[in-house]
């Protein structure tokens, strides 16, 4: 597998695992009505402020993260791979690439998200409540998370030896 940097021919692939994986995260949280696809949701919610990277095997797009210094704002990994390590090297790009620390929240009733980014060493740091970015019209609670880069528990998952991380190209 190998993580670079998304590349315009990438949009395509990009859309069709924001509007799998999306839907199936609103409807975990109970907010399946507030789904808008990523044709709409990256204009609305800036994705492309954002470094973006995507994982890929054999010219397969897998997965997608979209971060900056300190957020890891966008993370869609295509359900069809999920528990294959493709999320996990998508954050460990985010992680390696961050000024030492990233935050990022996740939709409460999202657990298995929850249970993903704890394995990634990021730690719950609160809760709040508001609008639903991109979509205003919903009113959500959202679960806060931290990871530093401090050596310890909360230390990066830097990728495996199977993983080429590509953050300069």
């Amino acid at each position: 597998m190998n993580v670079r940097p998304y590349r315009s021919g990438d949009w395509p692939a990009l859309c069709a695992i924001h509007d799998l994986a999306r839907m199936e995260e609103l409807q975990a949280a109970g907010l399946a009505d507030a789904f808008l696809p990523l044709e709409v949701a990256a204009g609305r919610e800036d994705l492309f402020a954002y470094t973006v990277m995507v994982a890929e095997r054999e010219d397969s797009v897998l997965g997608f993260v979209a971060f900056d210094r300190d957020e890891l704002g966008w993370l869609y990994v295509d359900p069809a791979c999920r528990h294959r390590g493709v999320g996990r090297a998508l954050v460990a790009a985010a992680q390696q690439a961050s000024a030492g620390g990233l935050s990022l929240e996740l939709l409460i009733g999202n657990a298995a998200a929850l249970a993903f980014y704890r394995r990634c060493g990021f730690l719950a740091t609160g809760t709040r409540s508001g609008r639903m970015p991109g979509n205003e019209s919903f009113a959500v609670g959202v679960q806060v998370m931290q990871w530093t880069a401090a050596g310890d528990a909360t230390s990066p998952m830097l990728p495996s030896a199977d993983i080429d991380v590509d953050v300069n190209a």
